[in-house]
């Protein structure tokens, strides 16, 4: 990684450009079927946008986007980012975000939706409390099967955000609660390698205003070295989320833990 050069952030329309998107999708999911040029090209001449991340010359990230309608409002779908491998944790992600809402207000949007794997604790922390989305919907197996390195092997579960640029919302956030003063909707045990393994699951705390999940943190290696147990989580947040996000909760932070290996989503009753 070549950090001399500063990262430049612009948006892509022309099909060489747009080429550069689908090769560096190709890599970062060890994708066969990525987003075709034509595609790519319609939409952002029909109210969509590609926004590329460069270093140098080189495109190293990206963030695509098209309109979304509910049959009652317009949005801007975010359907995918990507990040080179090699450069990675450097806040490239969150800088496109950022230049997603400023485009997207410019063009008279007030709402961004996407869909995150809730065991991606990386993106729940951008998603919810870098960029103040919240989630009040959990989708069970909401693109099928899906052969990826990330997604192989386990249902494709997505937490659908809401980013209501224009609004409150759309601000960070950050939960200071004591941890031991909420309430937790999973008992975890650790394995013998360490990772942490879902037991028992909560659903009586309904009269709290606000809850936590534990989630684990490196949920790659946990599925890479024990496939049972990723399911056991995908499972049991499953049954978590779905049991409260039907009764009007919503997902508003993910908050960073001392714990090796878990983190702690928070959920509430009121939009904060």
């Amino acid at each position: 990684m070549d950090l001399q050069d500063p990262i430049i952030l612009r948006m892509l329309q022309t099909a060489e450009e747009l080429t550069a998107v689908r090769d560096l999708e190709s890599l970062v999911w060890a994708d066969e079927d990525p987003v075709p040029v034509n595609h790519s090209i319609a939409v952002v001449k029909n109210g969509g946008m590609v926004i590329g991340a460069f270093s140098g010359a080189r495109l190293i990230g990206f963030q695509y986007s098209f309109p979304g309608f509910d049959g009652k409002t317009v949005y801007l779908c975010s359907h995918s980012m990507g990040i080179h491998p090699d450069f990675r944790k450097i806040g490239i992600g969150e800088k496109l975000k950022v230049r997603q809402r400023e485009e997207a207000l410019n063009m008279g949007y007030q709402l961004i939706t996407w869909t995150y794997d809730p065991l991606e604790t990386v993106n729940g922390y951008l998603n919810l409390s870098k960029l103040g989305g919240v989630c009040t919907q959990y989708i069970e197996n909401c693109y099928g099967e899906m052969p990826d390195i990330l997604n192989a092997g386990l249902p494709s579960d997505r937490f659908l955000v809401e980013w209501n640029i224009a609004g409150a919302t759309s601000k960070r956030r950050d939960d200071s609660a004591d941890l031991y003063e909420v309430p937790l909707l999973i008992d975890v045990e650790m394995d013998a390698q360490g990772f942490p393994v879902p037991k028992s699951v909560f659903l009586d705390y309904e009269d709290a205003d606000v809850l936590y999940v534990p989630v684990p943190n490196q949920f790659q290696s946990i599925k890479s070295n024990n496939l049972k147990a990723a399911l056991e989580w995908r499972m049991k947040t499953r049954k978590v989320f779905t049991h409260y996000l039907s009764k009007g909760w919503m997902v508003t932070a993910l908050r960073k833990s001392d714990h090796t290996y878990l983190h702690h989503y928070v959920i509430s009753k009121k939009r904060t």
